[in-house]
């Protein structure tokens, strides 16, 4: 799979696979399994978080993280892969919050369940607004000169507050957050566009969003509040299903029959015609939705494929 660079250090396949599914919607066994395949695909960049999964019955959180440590191990492929996580997270035993002590413990016990040394890109998963960002982006640093982290990220960050990080940052010379992950797809594109867009056109930042299928529902597996009865996806999904989210449904699957694929391909394959976007973040449960993805990466969409999809999900 094509590789971009990322602030000259890492280089990235242009998708990212979510973790979130590690331990949740894939047991141990499948989860392994996957992490073969993404391998064999060249799918090298893994995206996870010290909290996934926590919100599974019997689950405290972490148990992505181990998972992904078991895989290393065995697998011995930890130099192959550029691993993301992130600190911020509340989970069983841990609090919500960006203090620096809980950032040190975080990293601390993120890196032992992921049986590394290092992070290749670490994110601060939701703002601390009762922590000054001296103190957050200068434990940041410490991590970064004790070689635990390589490079930061911000995700669920308010626009000043993303923009105030990095003036401190670089008013110390420390290192900047040099990603953002966003919600930002088909459906949703009112935030990303109007709040973040031109900031990280102008700041040259990296973007890896996330919920890029919109929790499945731009696959077109879901059009009716009956299809999502049973699904673990329900509460993430229903709120999609009114009159623009099956507008968006609609020009999927024409544009889809044209090219031959399938509306999740299509949606992806627009991610990645976005010129800020850098690598949508992206999941499958089985080889046939791992293959799936990879053809997505294929799909070149024309002008007026362009246009009519984003005629069919405007926001303004």
């Amino acid at each position: 799979m094509k590789k971009k660079k990322v602030a000259n250090e890492l280089s990235i396949a242009e998708i990212c696979f979510g973790g979130n599914v590690f331990g949740w919607t894939l047991n141990e066994k499948e989860s392994l399994r996957m992490l073969d395949e993404l391998h064999e695909q060249g799918i090298n960049f893994i995206d996870t978080a010290n909290s996934y999964s926590h919100w599974v019955d019997g689950n405290v959180g972490g148990e992505s993280e181990r998972i992904l440590g078991k895989w290393f191990m065995e697998s011995k492929k930890r130099q192959d892969v550029v691993l993301a996580t992130k600190v911020g997270g509340g989970m069983q035993g841990v609090e919500k919050g960006l203090t620096r002590q809980q950032i040190l413990d975080g990293v601390d016990a993120s890196l032992q369940r992921l049986r590394t040394d290092y992070i290749d890109l670490y994110y601060s998963h939701h703002d601390d607004l009762n922590v000054g960002i001296e103190e957050i982006m200068g434990t940041f640093q410490e991590l970064i000169q004790a070689g635990k982290v390589r490079t930061l990220g911000a995700s669920n960050l308010s626009k000043e507050r993303l923009i105030e990080s990095n003036q401190v940052a670089e008013a110390k010379g420390w290192t900047p957050y040099i990603a953002l992950q966003p919600l930002y797809n088909l459906y949703d594109r009112e935030t990303y566009e109007s709040e973040y867009k031109e900031l990280v056109t102008d700041k040259k930042l990296a973007v890896m969003p996330y919920f890029a299928l919109a929790s499945g529902f731009l696959s077109g597996k879901y059009k009716t509040a009956a299809d999502l009865e049973g699904s673990a996806r329900k509460m993430m999904v229903e709120h999609y299903l009114n009159e623009r989210g099956l507008n968006i449904l609609d020009t999927l699957a024409q544009i889809a029959q044209k090219h031959q694929v399938t509306s999740a391909e299509v949606a992806i394959a627009w991610l990645l015609h976005q010129p800020t976007i850098t690598a949508p973040i992206v999941s499958a449960t089985n080889a046939k939705q791992l293959q799936s993805l990879v053809r997505a990466t294929q799909v070149k969409l024309d002008s007026d494929d362009l246009t009519r999809l984003d005629g069919s999900s405007q926001w303004k």
